[in-house]
């Protein structure tokens, strides 16, 4: 009878099936973006000036990413590498949860974001797009006379 070196626990196992079954389903749009399990992981909001976008890219290297903004639709694309130990080290990989590869993921802008006032920086694995509003759309007061 084959025994392998690491004991097989029932409940993790369940809890690994689980996870690849949600994982099936989970390609469905959402109203997040592409999918829940997307990554990178994005935070998005607004203030009465700008959106804030936060792309959450630990271990990607700077010059991987590509921000564009097109037709109200901004994207961010890039590529991360894997870090595990190549063919000819004979290393066993037993759990890998950590996404590598390339990656694209885009939102719609609202009508309101002005293209020529984009900021995009870069900052412990953190990267920050601000996207100013145009003038036009800020709110004002108006004066009753």
């Amino acid at each position: 009878m084959y025994r392998s070196p690491f004991p097989r626990d029932m409940f993790a196992e369940m809890d690994r099936l689980q996870r690849e079954m949600q994982q099936a389903f989970d390609l469905s749009p959402t109203i997040r973006g592409i999918a829940r399990q997307g990554f990178p992981a994005l935070n998005v909001g607004h203030t009465p000036q700008a959106l804030e976008i936060y792309a959450f890219v630990p271990g990607v290297d700077p010059g991987s990413i590509d921000v564009q903004l097109e037709r109200g639709l901004l994207t961010i694309s890039g590529e991360r590498k894997a870090a595990l130990p190549d063919a000819q080290s004979k290393a066993a990989v037993h759990i890998n949860e950590r996404f590598a590869g390339k990656f694209h993921r885009a939102l719609t802008l609202p009508d309101d974001a002005d293209p020529e006032g984009v900021d995009a920086h870069l900052q412990d694995g953190v990267l920050h797009i601000t996207v100013r509003r145009r003038a036009a759309a800020q709110p004002r007061r108006i004066e009753i006379h």
